[in-house]
């Protein structure tokens, strides 16, 4: 019987031996032999993300009419010096005004925005900001892509997002430390409602302002409204695209929708085309901006 136990002992013993030199991974008597743990490589810390500067001193401006605030002291004529950007004008007390003092505004701002402008050209103004290092960049476009003369002529909003793109590009590549506030594309829908109510307005919008959303102002029918409509939803998307490559961008700011859920009436309107803003306009615009800009 004890011959027959040592036996077994025996092969048992052999039968782990085998095992044990077979396997990955050592054997002790006890228990196998756990994997040793490998030490994990450290985790590189995330770069902190550049506070934003509430007192720039310099600023650029890029956009289209509304930022040379065309209409707003003669007909059909630009009146940069009202700008809600970049203007002089006391009165209006534009974002330069407040940044940057009377002083400075003449020699630390420039308005490089162009009546007509659309997105596609916002590269080319771009990079002429970029050119004169701005700390501060402001972006008011979008409105003319949308202001076609018919809903389809307005610009794919694929389109739209490239060339915005390219335009922060082109600004980083020139400026890659400018700070750049983006102004969201007015409500056109509520410029219609706010202007068709005015003798004035109706007679204007006739000689072909903004066809896409302001012919035939006074028909309230099914297919007036659903053009209308696609307008303000094609803004919409635009302000999207705006908000999303913004905050791809640490220097970015955009503002929220304001310029978009500003509820104007027809004082803050020129009284030569009922579209671009007035003197009072501008100065609604500049103070949007400027608290905006200003938030810590």
């Amino acid at each position: 019987m004890r011959g027959r136990r040592r036996f077994r002992t025996a092969v048992a013993a052999a039968t782990a031996a085998l095992l044990c030199g077979g396997a990955l991974s050592g054997c002790t008597a006890g228990e196998p032999e756990k994997a040793p743990v490998k030490a994990s490589a450290p985790r590189p810390k995330p770069r902190p993300a550049p506070s934003w500067d509430v007192s720039p001193a310099s600023v650029a401006a890029v956009g289209d009419s509304m930022t040379r605030a065309f209409d707003a002291c003669s007909l059909l004529s630009d009146c940069p010096e009202v700008s809600w950007a970049t203007g002089t004008d006391t009165a209006v007390n534009s974002l330069a005004l407040r940044l940057l003092g009377p002083e400075k505004v003449a020699t630390r701002s420039w308005n490089l925005a162009r009546t007509g402008a659309r997105m596609a050209d916002l590269p080319a103004q771009m990079a002429g900001a970029a050119a004169e290092k701005p700390e501060l960049v402001t972006v008011m476009m979008g409105a003319n892509d949308a202001c076609r003369a018919t809903p389809d002529l307005m610009t794919p909003v694929a389109d739209f997002r490239a060339s915005f793109e390219t335009a922060l590009a082109r600004l980083r590549a020139g400026a890659p430390k400018a700070q750049v506030y983006v102004a969201s594309v007015p409500d056109l829908k509520r410029l219609w409602s706010t202007g068709r109510v005015s003798p004035t307005g109706l007679e204007v919008w006739k000689l072909g302002i903004c066809g896409a959303m302001l012919a035939d102002a006074a028909d309230l029918g099914p297919a007036a409204e659903r053009r209308r409509s696609a307008v303000r939803d094609r803004v919409v998307a635009y302000n999207g695209v705006l908000e999303k490559v913004c905050a791809k961008d640490a220097r970015c700011r955009y503002d929220g929708g304001a310029v978009f859920g500003f509820r104007f009436d027809g004082g803050q309107l020129s009284p030569w085309d009922w579209f671009h803003p007035s003197r009072d306009g501008q100065a609604r615009l500049a103070e949007l901006a400027y608290r905006r800009i200003t938030e810590e």
